[in-house]
Protein backbone atom coordinates (compact mmCIF):
# COMPACT_ATOMS: atom_id res chain seq x y z
CA UNK A 1 0.00 0.00 0.00
CA UNK A 2 1.31 3.54 -0.98
CA UNK A 3 1.23 6.28 1.40
CA UNK A 4 2.54 9.79 1.01
CA UNK A 5 4.21 11.62 3.59
CA UNK A 6 4.26 15.29 3.39
CA UNK A 7 5.92 17.62 6.13
CA UNK A 8 7.53 20.93 6.17
CA UNK A 9 5.09 23.42 6.73
CA UNK A 10 3.64 26.41 9.26
CA UNK A 11 3.78 30.42 9.44
CA UNK A 12 6.38 32.87 8.29
CA UNK A 13 6.55 35.89 8.00
CA UNK A 14 6.70 37.88 4.41
CA UNK A 15 9.76 37.54 2.61
CA UNK A 16 10.89 34.33 5.10
CA UNK A 17 11.29 30.54 3.72
CA UNK A 18 10.22 27.60 4.41
CA UNK A 19 11.49 23.79 2.87
CA UNK A 20 8.12 21.10 2.34
CA UNK A 21 8.69 17.18 1.94
CA UNK A 22 7.06 14.44 0.39
CA UNK A 23 7.90 10.57 0.07
CA UNK A 24 5.75 7.93 -1.19
CA UNK A 25 6.85 4.87 0.45
CA UNK A 26 5.71 1.26 -0.62
CA UNK A 27 5.60 1.69 -4.42
CA UNK A 28 7.62 -0.59 -6.62
CA UNK A 29 7.40 1.68 -8.86
CA UNK A 30 9.42 5.23 -9.76
CA UNK A 31 7.62 8.27 -10.40
CA UNK A 32 9.44 10.09 -13.72
CA UNK A 33 6.61 13.18 -12.84
CA UNK A 34 6.08 15.17 -9.52
CA UNK A 35 4.27 18.00 -8.81
CA UNK A 36 3.23 20.55 -5.67
CA UNK A 37 -0.21 21.69 -5.96
CA UNK A 38 -2.00 24.29 -3.75
CA UNK A 39 -5.19 25.39 -2.68
CA UNK A 40 -5.23 28.68 -1.77
CA UNK A 41 -8.40 30.72 0.11
CA UNK A 42 -10.86 31.12 -2.48
CA UNK A 43 -9.40 29.64 -5.62
CA UNK A 44 -9.48 26.44 -6.74
CA UNK A 45 -6.22 24.18 -6.61
CA UNK A 46 -3.45 25.09 -9.00
CA UNK A 47 -0.61 23.66 -10.06
CA UNK A 48 2.59 25.02 -8.42
CA UNK A 49 5.73 23.18 -9.80
CA UNK A 50 6.75 20.29 -11.05
CA UNK A 51 10.00 17.88 -11.90
CA UNK A 52 10.25 15.36 -15.05
CA UNK A 53 13.21 12.87 -14.31
CA UNK A 54 15.75 13.83 -12.24
CA UNK A 55 15.77 18.01 -12.73
CA UNK A 56 14.07 19.07 -15.46
CA UNK A 57 11.41 21.62 -13.42
CA UNK A 58 8.59 23.84 -14.35
CA UNK A 59 6.81 26.30 -12.06
CA UNK A 60 3.92 28.45 -12.46
CA UNK A 61 4.58 32.21 -13.55
CA UNK A 62 3.35 33.47 -9.91
CA UNK A 63 6.76 31.28 -8.23
CA UNK A 64 8.79 31.04 -11.04
CA UNK A 65 12.49 32.52 -9.49
CA UNK A 66 11.39 31.76 -6.14
CA UNK A 67 10.07 28.05 -5.22
CA UNK A 68 12.14 25.30 -6.65
CA UNK A 69 11.03 21.60 -6.29
CA UNK A 70 13.97 18.98 -6.37
CA UNK A 71 13.79 15.15 -6.25
CA UNK A 72 15.23 13.21 -2.05
CA UNK A 73 18.03 10.84 -2.41
CA UNK A 74 15.46 8.27 -1.38
CA UNK A 75 13.31 7.04 -4.59
CA UNK A 76 10.20 9.02 -4.71
CA UNK A 77 10.80 11.98 -2.72
CA UNK A 78 10.57 15.42 -3.22
CA UNK A 79 10.99 18.70 -2.18
CA UNK A 80 9.76 22.06 -2.41
CA UNK A 81 12.14 25.34 -1.28
CA UNK A 82 9.97 28.40 -0.66
CA UNK A 83 11.56 31.20 -0.95
CA UNK A 84 10.46 34.94 -0.72
CA UNK A 85 7.37 33.57 0.63
CA UNK A 86 4.17 36.25 0.21
CA UNK A 87 0.89 36.61 1.44
CA UNK A 88 -0.50 35.07 -1.51
CA UNK A 89 1.79 32.27 -1.17
CA UNK A 90 -0.82 31.03 1.78
CA UNK A 91 -2.99 27.72 0.91
CA UNK A 92 -2.68 24.21 1.68
CA UNK A 93 0.15 22.56 -0.04
CA UNK A 94 0.11 18.93 -1.73
CA UNK A 95 2.17 16.89 -3.49
CA UNK A 96 1.02 14.46 -6.32
CA UNK A 97 2.76 11.27 -7.76
CA UNK A 98 1.79 8.75 -10.49
CA UNK A 99 2.90 5.49 -9.95
CA UNK A 100 2.05 2.55 -11.47
CA UNK A 101 -0.89 3.77 -13.20
CA UNK A 102 -2.57 5.16 -10.20
CA UNK A 103 -2.48 8.78 -8.63
CA UNK A 104 -1.54 9.65 -5.40
CA UNK A 105 -2.13 12.69 -3.78
CA UNK A 106 -0.69 14.10 0.00
CA UNK A 107 -2.46 14.51 2.95
CA UNK A 108 -1.88 18.62 2.58
CA UNK A 109 0.16 20.09 4.69
CA UNK A 110 -0.90 24.17 5.58
CA UNK A 111 1.18 27.41 4.67
CA UNK A 112 0.78 30.38 6.48
CA UNK A 113 2.17 34.19 5.40
CA UNK A 114 1.72 36.48 7.68
CA UNK A 115 2.42 40.23 6.46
Amino acid sequence: QVQLVESGGGVVQAGGSLRLSCEARGSPYSANVITWHRRVPGKQRELVASIIGEDSAGYTESVSGRFTISRGHAKNSVYLQMNSLNVADTGVYYCRFPLGGQEYWGQGTQVTVSS
